[in-house]
């Protein structure tokens, strides 16, 4: 009789850890749909200078290191989306997106080539970034970020 209740104990843990597993393949390629879902649609937000995606997916204590050595956080993004003639994207092109999840967190990374406006200047330039984001209370956000210049 006892064997009988352990290979039962057995037979209904793996059952459970075999449901779980699946789950968590299934969230995790929902979560990377969505993350790219976002990763694209944060392009065209540049493109179109449209505040409402880095005010709804920037986390509010995101951090941002760009290509030209500068920090950037959610309030400065919006600062400068305010000011579109001194603040414009005017080409940006995403390639080679990769998403990898670990839970409810999330990495992206991608090259961008792009030609904008920053500060009344303009930059233009292809860089590598790498972007960490967190499921909080069943939304991603966009908690950091790193760009790099890439090699020619």
């Amino acid at each position: 009789m006892r064997r009988q209740t352990v290979s039962a104990a057995i037979g209904l843990l793996a059952l459970v850890l075999v449901v779980s597993e699946a789950r968590s393949q299934k969230s995790g390629g929902d979560a990377v749909a969505e993350i790219t879902r976002l990763e694209q649609e944060s392009v065209k937000s540049d493109l179109a200078n449209d505040r409402s995606f880095p005010d709804k997916y920037l986390a509010d204590d995101f951090t941002g290191g760009d290509s030209f050595g500068e920090w950037e956080t959610k309030q400065s993004i919006l600062k400068d989306m305010s000011d579109p003639q001194h603040n414009k994207t005017t080409k940006e092109e995403m390639s080679d997106l990769k998403v990898r999840v670990y839970g409810n967190t999330a990495i992206a990374t991608y090259r961008v080539t792009y030609d904008s406006l920053y500060h009344g200047a303009p930059r233009a330039r292809t860089v590598i970034v790498t972007e960490t984001w967190v499921e909080q209370g069943g939304k991603w956000k966009e908690v950091a970020s790193h760009a790099s210049q890439a090699a020619k």
